[in-house]
């Protein structure tokens, strides 16, 4: 590929970045005040985060039932508010016990 080519494509990814956040600013300028868009803009950021990482969770290690078991972990550790290294770190762990359990069998 060449520089200009890819000059080009980088210019075209910026310009659309950049849209995407300015044509909101410029076109509303009053406050929202529908509770039902008030409440989608409030959930699209988790909603998107979800579909990215879900998916790629299950994908990340050899098999879907080590994958479950660190989800699994990772969700309960979550909901009884430990940080984010530990667990991160526990569901690593729970991941690679099932993972060598799984060869033993």
């Amino acid at each position: 590929m060449s520089t200009p080519t890819l000059l080009m494509y980088i210019a075209t990814m910026a310009i659309v970045t950049y849209a995407i956040r300015a044509i909101p600013l410029v076109f509303i300028r009053r406050d929202i005040k529908s509770v039902f868009i008030r409440s989608f803009l409030y959930y699209v950021p988790y909603a998107v985060l979800g579909a990215m990482t879900i998916p790629a969770v299950f994908f990340a290690t050899q098999s879907v039932i080590s994958a479950a078991v660190g989800l699994i972990v990772a969700v309960i550790l979550a909901w009884f508010d430990r940080g984010l290294l530990t667990v991160a770190a526990v569901a690593c762990v729970a991941v690679f016990i099932t993972e060598w359990v799984m060869t033993m069998i």
